[in-house]
């Protein structure tokens, strides 16, 4: 990437840039290739924050289906990460996991499991795993709670079979003007269930796949305690990419972190931040971290700036580490700061291999959170930060009353905030839809076909608050 003119003493944010388009030779958006330069196997450089409101296993699974990374939060049980990892590993590459119910269940059992998937539905099964039924919300008016699915589900069944292409899949559901059908394997049980964009998208993207064929899924670790016996129980559970996770990466405690934990997992892909210096970016390469997490306090949910004046605007945090991490033959991640997806194209542009989305994502059907419903009736999810009074306690449950008492005092996040589900974009794929979109159409201004030429043919301008305000869109009647 260059300065389209001199470079300013200063540093930036994303607002502050913009990219300048040049001369290109990519046919269409659809010729650039998005994966990432940092070698785990993502066909799209985004990576799903470890935040605990939003990164579980409905997220990592639908994310690695279109060819990204969720990274589970450090505070989640042994047991418990194990079970969403096996869960992970376990799912089908193309075909959505379905909730599945009996015909006993009642509509209050339905209802309450209806909005875990983008799609509003849930397939009813016999004792054989057969599909005999389907529920949406719709078949619940005018029925109690207590009805069971039997009574109200629809027995209309458009199913269909492993075999199908996704274009007869996609012309199948088109013409019977249905949404999502279940897919059933050769002997008639339930494998999974498609959508008609699902079916359209399993065309676009390509699933992030270990070398087992299996989806991707990385998991979060932290610098206290013993995080060495930590990774070798996650690398033994199948994780695929580890991740050492503190605020502040570059401190003694986080360099020997990463030396513990690459001296039991000398294969593994080991991420480790969070710094925004060459001087942290160098120090955690010499350690043993093959990607850098760069980025302190530009986090939606993060009140560091504000609570401690620590920090750095984050595009030139991720331009002067990227530049270090590549003198090394290492990659960074830039995480935080995004809230469109210009925002990433230019993080992209300044030399990161992908960027970590946490809050953007939280207000979607996938996110690890419940979904609510406020008094206005529209739907919701509550979100925090991982430094906030919230998530202190709970990563604070186990020492004594006394000692959580202390740490509760200090806190660097909102405790809560309510994340309302855009009823034209509420799943994790639609925001995904955005970002590639508009990474892609970045990179065809650039004349890029790839993420690393991306790096090489950036320009980018430094612009004013008003140059800013002058590429936001207008309401109509203004």
């Amino acid at each position: 990437m260059r300065f389209l003119h001199d470079v300013p003493p200063y540093d930036l944010t994303y607002s502050d840039v913009f990219m300048v388009p040049s001369l290109s030779s990519v046919p269409s958006r659809f010729d650039v290739d998005l994966s990432t330069p940092d070698g785990l196997g993502m066909t799209i450089p985004v990576v799903v924050a470890n935040m605990t409101a939003v990164a579980g296993r409905r997220m990592a699974e639908t994310v690695a289906r279109r060819g990204g990374l969720t990274v589970l939060p450090q505070d989640i049980p042994l047991d418990v990460i194990e079970t969403v990892v096996n869960f992970v590993k376990t799912r089908h590459p193309v075909y959505e996991t379905p909730i599945t119910l009996s015909p006993q269940h009642t509509v209050g059992d339905a209802l309450g499991l209806i909005h875990k998937r983008s799609h509003g539905a849930i397939v009813i099964v016999d004792d054989q795993e057969r599909p005999v039924g389907i529920f949406t919300e719709h078949d619940a008016v005018g029925f109690d709670r207590f009805t069971q699915l039997q009574n109200v589900m629809s027995r209309e069944l458009i199913t269909v079979e492993a075999n199908v292409t996704a274009q007869e899949i996609f012309d199948r559901l088109s013409g019977q003007r249905i949404t999502v059908a279940p897919v059933l394997d050769d002997d008639g049980r339930l494998l999974g269930c498609v959508t008609r964009k699902g079916a359209l998208r399993s065309t676009i993207y390509d699933p992030a796949l270990d070398a087992q064929g299996r989806l991707m899924i990385a998991v979060a670790v932290g610098i206290n305690g013993d995080p060495a016996t930590r990774a070798k129980a996650l690398l033994a559970m199948g994780v695929d990419v580890l991740v050492i996770d503190t605020a502040h990466g570059h401190q003694t405690r986080a360099l020997h972190a990463v030396e513990q934990v690459r001296s039991i997992a000398a294969d593994i892909p080991i991420v480790a931040g969070n710094v925004v210096t060459v001087e942290g970016t160098r120090g955690l390469i010499d350690a043993g971290a093959d990607i850098l997490k760069v980025g302190v306090g530009p986090g939606a949910m993060c009140t560091t700036r504000m609570m401690t004046g620590v920090g750095r605007p984050q595009f030139t945090a991720v331009l002067e580490c990227a530049a270090e991490a590549k003198r090394l033959g290492k990659h960074i991640w830039a995480d935080g700061g995004v809230r469109y997806p210009r925002d990433v194209a230019l993080a992209l542009a300044g030399g990161a291999a992908s960027v970590m989305v946490g809050s953007w994502l939280a207000g979607t059907y996938e996110s690890a959170a419940d979904t609510l419903r406020g008094p206005d009736g529209r739907l919701y999810k509550e979100s925090f930060g991982m430094a906030s009074n919230r998530a202190v306690k709970n990563r604070t449950r186990f020492e004594t009353p006394f000692e959580r008492a202390a740490k509760e005092l200090f806190e660097e996040g909102i405790s809560t905030s309510r994340m309302y589900l855009d009823p034209e974009r509420p799943g994790v794929e639609d925001i995904i839809d955005q970002i590639v979109a508009g990474v892609r159409s970045a990179c065809t201004y650039a004349g890029a076909n790839t993420i690393p030429e991306l790096h090489e043919r950036a320009v980018v301008g430094v612009q004013s608050a008003a140059g800013y305000d002058e590429g936001r869109p207008q309401g109509t009647n203004w």
